[in-house]
C-alpha cells in the first residue's frame, strides 16, 4: 500500500513538474513548419513588392477590415488614385497601399482568420515565413510552373550556398495579380492534413491557366503605391521600404525621415487597435505599446498618488489600518457605544426642536383669535364713540340757534 502511495505521489509529482512547461509552450502558439506552408501557398508566388505589402499589412487585421468594405463601396477604385484617396484614414500606411489592388482585398476580405495568422506569424519569426517563401517558389519552379512572362520577371540568384527566387513585374509600373491553383502549382502537397486553400476571382477568363500552372489578370498602373521590399538571405529574412516611393505616395504625417534610399520596416503597434498578439514573445515586445497602455500609465501615476497619500498619512500618526484593529475587541465596543450615544442624543434634540415647534405654533394660533375677538371689541367701542360725539355736536347747534334769537330780539327792543 506504501508502495502504490508513494508511486502516486510521484506521478502527480511528475505532472505539477511539466504542467509549467506545457502551459507555456501552449500559451507561446507558434506555428509549424506545416502551417506556415499552408499559410504561405497562396501568396508566395506574388512579386516581391506587393509580398512585402501583404505581409506587412496583414500586422493590422482591423484596419484591413475597414479597407476592404472601402474598396467594395469604391469599386472602380484602383492604382495610386486609390491609395491617394485615402489618405486622410487612420489606417497604417501598408493598409492603404493595399487599396491599389481590389483583387487581393477582396481575397483577404474572405479569410479574415488567415489575415490575422499571416501578421502574427510574420511578427513572431520573420525569418521563418521569408524561408517558408524561398521554398515554395523553388518547389513551383521545380515543377516548371514558375518561369518570367510578359506579366513578371523571375530572378534566380545564388547567395552563400542558398538560392535565392525573387518575382518582379515586367514593367516596374504595371503590376499583374497572379492566380494559381496551390494544390497544382507545387506539385503533389506534401502535408496532407494542411492542405492550403487558393482564391480564384470571379470573372477572369483564365480557367485553363490556372489548371496548367500560373494565370494572370489585368495589369494595375502603379507608380508609388507599392513601396515594399523583401530582404533576402539567412539571418535577414524581414521587408524594407523604399523612402522616396513610401513619402511621395503618403500624406505629410505619414513620412518618413531618413538619410539612406531604404529603411527596415518596423510594426507600429499603436496601429494595432486592440488587436492581441497570438504569442508571448509578441505580446512582450508590442503589447505595452498598444493604443491605451498611455491610460495604464495614467493608472500606474494614480496608485503613486496613492502611495504617497498613504504615506503621509503615516507620518501624521495616521494609520489607517492600526484604526480599524482600534475598532476591533473592547475598544471597538467602547467606540460603537459613544457613537450610539451620540446618535441617541442627536435625534432627542431633534425631537425637542420638533415639539417646541408645535407648541409655539398653537401658542401663536391662540393668539391670532384673542387679537381677532379684540379687534371685534375695539370696533364696537369705535362706533359708540362715534354716535356719542355725533349727539354732542347736535346739542352744541340746539344752543348756537338760540343765542342769535335772543340777539336779535334785544336789537328790536331798543
Amino acid at each position: 500500500m506504501r508502495k502504490l502511495l508513494a508511486i502516486f505521489g510521484y506521478t502527480i509529482f511528475a505532472i505539477l513538474l511539466c504542467a509549467p512547461i506545457g502551459a507555456s509552450q501552449a500559451e507561446d502558439k507558434t506555428f509549424s513548419e506545416a502551417e506556415l506552408d499552408q499559410m504561405m501557398a497562396p501568396i508566395a508566388l506574388y512579386p516581391d513588392a506587393l509580398l512585402s505589402q501583404i505581409l506587412m499589412a496583414s500586422t493590422y487585421p482591423a484596419d484591413i477590415a475597414e479597407a476592404v468594405k472601402w474598396s467594395k463601396e469604391h469599386p472602380d477604385q484602383e492604382g495610386d488614385a486609390a491609395v491617394n484617396s485615402v489618405q486622410e484614414k487612420s489606417w497604417d500606411p501598408s493598409v492603404m497601399s493595399l487599396v491599389a489592388f481590389p483583387q487581393v482585398l477582396t481575397m483577404m476580405g474572405e479569410q479574415a482568420d488567415w489575415v490575422q495568422n499571416v501578421g502574427d506569424a510574420f511578427l513572431a519569426n520573420s525569418e521563418g515565413v521569408m524561408d517558408t517563401v524561398q521554398k515554395l517558389r523553388k518547389k513551383a519552379k521545380d515543377e516548371g510552373n514558375l518561369e518570367t512572362t510578359e506579366q513578371q520577371k523571375v530572378v534566380v540568384e545564388e547567395q552563400a550556398s542558398e538560392t535565392i527566387i525573387i518575382i518582379e513585374p515586367a514593367d516596374p509600373e504595371v503590376v499583374y495579380v497572379p492566380v494559381y491553383n496551390t494544390t497544382v502549382v507545387y506539385g503533389t502537397w506534401w502535408w496532407p492534413h494542411y492542405r492550403p486553400w487558393y482564391y480564384y476571382p470571379p470573372g477572369y477568363g483564365f480557367g485553363s491557366a490556372v489548371m496548367r500552372g500560373i494565370g494572370f489578370g489585368v495589369g494595375i498602373g502603379i507608380t508609388h503605391a507599392l513601396w515594399g521590399g523583401c530582404h533576402w538571405g539567412r539571418g535577414h529574412g524581414s521587408v524594407n521600404i523604399n523612402v522616396n516611393k513610401y513619402n511621395n505616395i503618403n500624406a505629410n504625417r505619414n513620412k518618413i525621415n531618413a538619410n539612406n534610399r531604404n529603411s527596415n520596416w518596423k510594426h507600429n503597434a499603436s496601429n494595432r487597435r486592440g488587436v492581441p498578439y497570438r504569442d508571448n514573445k509578441s505580446r512582450q515586445q508590442y503589447g505595452n505599446k498598444r493604443a491605451g497602455a498611455d491610460q495604464r500609465q495614467n493608472y500606474r501615476g494614480r496608485d503613486a498618488q496613492r502611495d504617497k497619500a498613504r504615506s503621509t498619512l503615516d507620518k501624521r500618526a495616521v494609520d489607517p489600518t492600526a484604526g480599524r484593529k482600534q475598532l476591533q475587541g473592547s475598544g471597538g465596543d467602547k467606540a460603537r457605544s459613544s457613537v450610539n450615544k451620540a446618535n441617541r442624543q442627536t435625534a432627542q434634540n431633534r425631537q425637542n426642536r420638533g415639539n417646541n415647534y408645535s407648541s409655539g405654533s398653537r401658542k401663536s394660533h391662540n393668539n391670532a383669535l384673542k387679537g381677532a375677538g379684540n379687534a371685534q371689541k375695539s370696533r364696537q367701542n369705535v362706533n359708540r364713540g362715534t354716535r356719542s360725539n355725533r349727539s354732542m355736536n347736535n346739542r352744541s347747534s340746539g344752543h348756537r340757534s338760540g343765542g342769535a334769537r335772543r340777539s336779535g330780539g334785544g336789537g328790536r327792543r331798543r
